[in-house]
């Protein structure tokens, strides 16, 4: 089976095309390869498909094997495949996810799509829908976990995340991250985002939700941008630079919360087949 390895500022995906195929997802085989020391290494694996009522739908394995309603880098490397191999014809196509339809449209740069930007939809923000253990909005609001307390906020992109903007030290920040994503208020558990403001821009770390620290995370950085318009720290409608381990993303927050629209690289960085048993 034929696989192509792409990254979004260093959150790194194999990507299976199954536009011509039969290829069923095993989700224990996705974790396979996307171990590090004995599979190929990825933080998960993008399954392309041809869409149904979309022209193309997209399914997200995150590397523990658990499947991932929507994934922001994942969608920029699918783009990116999909016009640079022939399967869409269009700078702007429908993507169906698990977390509803996405439209993707591509940037050029000598006939190859360099640049993403995604309509990531409108943020959710009540809490039994994104979902937590909590009625209405979580803003602002302050999160005990032992040891800590803490202000948070609650976002959804299609997959939930708790962003703080709390000033904690690395160290603290790498004790939190696993206890956050597993707390009992998060019955679907949750990606999560500690943040800091540098100069105008979200500066964040990310947690991810089935796959651990990651380089970057597109949900999370929508996210992100999300609460803090929401906390009035950065203007909804005008773009906000998210700087992730692995890079930079671009994010507008529009101000009637009904899309938000990331936009950033997608790189190639090699193809190979994977040895059938």
């Amino acid at each position: 089976m034929k696989f192509w390895k792409y990254h979004g500022i260093g959150n790194d995906f194999i990507l299976i095309d199954a536009v011509d195929s039969d290829i069923e997802i095993d989700n224990d085989r996705c974790r396979l390869m996307c171990d590090r020391n004995y599979g190929i290494g990825a933080d998960g694996v993008v399954f392309l498909f041809r869409g149904e009522r979309t022209d193309l739908k997209m399914r997200v394995i995150n590397a523990d094997g658990s499947e991932a309603e929507m994934c922001g880098n994942g969608i920029r490397c699918l783009a990116k495949h999909a016009y640079d191999f022939g399967i869409v014809d269009k700078d702007e196509f429908t993507v169906s996810t698990m977390a509803g339809v996405k439209t993707p449209k591509i940037f050029l740069d000598g006939g190859k799509v360099t640049t993403v930007m995604v309509d990531m939809g409108a943020p959710i923000l009540d809490g039994r829908s994104i979902p937590l253990d909590y009625d209405g909005e979580f803003i602002d609001q302050p999160f005990a976990v032992p040891g800590y307390n803490i202000k948070g906020n609650a976002v959804s992109m299609g997959n939930p995340h708790f962003i703080t903007f709390t000033d904690l030290s690395s160290n603290e920040i790498e004790k939190l991250g696993p206890m956050l994503e597993a707390h009992p208020f998060f019955p679907k558990r949750t990606n999560v985002e500690f943040c800091k403001m540098k100069d105008g821009n979200i500066h964040t770390r990310v947690y991810e939700r089935g796959v651990g620290w990651t380089q970057a995370c597109g949900t999370g950085a929508c996210a992100s941008a999300t609460a803090a318009a929401l906390n009035g720290v950065v203007p909804f409608d005008e773009p906000v630079h998210v700087r992730l381990p692995g890079g930079w993303l671009k994010i507008t927050v529009g101000k009637d919360l009904d899309h938000v629209y990331m936009e950033g690289p997608a790189m190639l960085v090699y193809e190979g087949s994977i040895m059938d048993e």
